[in-house]
């Protein structure tokens, strides 16, 4: 039986457990970061927290996981101020 190249010299025991790290806390991580409906970084003016809605997110992510992700994707998104229905 052939032997699969990995990185490092990495055996597929070794490899399987830094795939699913990668999978579910690193790629929710990375969407979170760069999808456009994460928020802004600093908080809305008048806020006292010293974080802005995508830091909230990103720790939320980061301690919940693929949970957290979930919460983040199925959000309602929010009203337009100011319209009717």
């Amino acid at each position: 039986m052939a032997a699969t190249m990995l990185p490092c010299g990495m055996s597929d025991a070794d490899f399987l457990p830094w795939l699913i790290l990668s999978a579910l806390y690193g790629l929710p991580l990375l969407h979170v970061a760069l999808s456009p409906r994460g928020g802004g970084w600093r908080p809305p003016p008048g806020s006292r927290c010293p974080f802005g809605p995508r830091a909230g997110w990103l720790v939320m992510v980061l301690m919940l996981g693929p949970v957290g992700w979930l919460l983040f994707a199925l959000r309602r998104p929010s009203r337009i101020r100011g319209k009717r229905g």
